[in-house]
């Protein structure tokens, strides 16, 4: 059993401490065994930091870790939990990615255009948007 000090973790992590230690105060991490005051972690927290950063670059809230990691049955495989909360993420997804695509073509559409005023701007008139 190890007992690594929060500094090590973090590094090992790439991430700041406070950061670990918010997600203790928040329960994405229990809270470690402490010695003479000072957190001391297992190699297991690593893992469990990674999976926190993985679902952060795919877009999950950390409610969403929280329900990653403890709102199914404790039974229920990584692999279905994932599953679950992806199909849920994709559809939040797929309409930013709409709105982006119009923000795009709009900012497009300014850079084409030549108007002097606001009143004649093809950009400012479309109404279809």
């Amino acid at each position: 059993m190890e007992n690594i000090e929060i500094g090590v973790i973090a590094r090992k992590a790439g991430i700041q401490a406070s950061a670990i230690r918010f997600y203790e105060q928040i329960g994405l991490l229990k809270a470690p065994d402490r010695v003479n005051g000072r957190r001391r972690y297992k190699a297991e927290v690593l893992p469990q930091l990674r999976a926190i950063q993985v679902a952060q670059q795919a877009g999950f809230t950390l409610n969403e870790i929280g329900t990653l990691f403890s709102g199914f049955a404790e039974d229920t495989p990584v692999s279905v939990r994932w599953r679950k909360m992806a199909e849920r993420k994709m559809s939040e997804v797929d309409a930013l990615i709409s709105k982006a695509q119009r923000m795009k073509q709009v900012l497009e559409e300014g850079m084409r255009c030549g108007c002097v005023e606001l009143e004649g701007c093809f950009v400012v008139l479309d109404e279809s948007r």
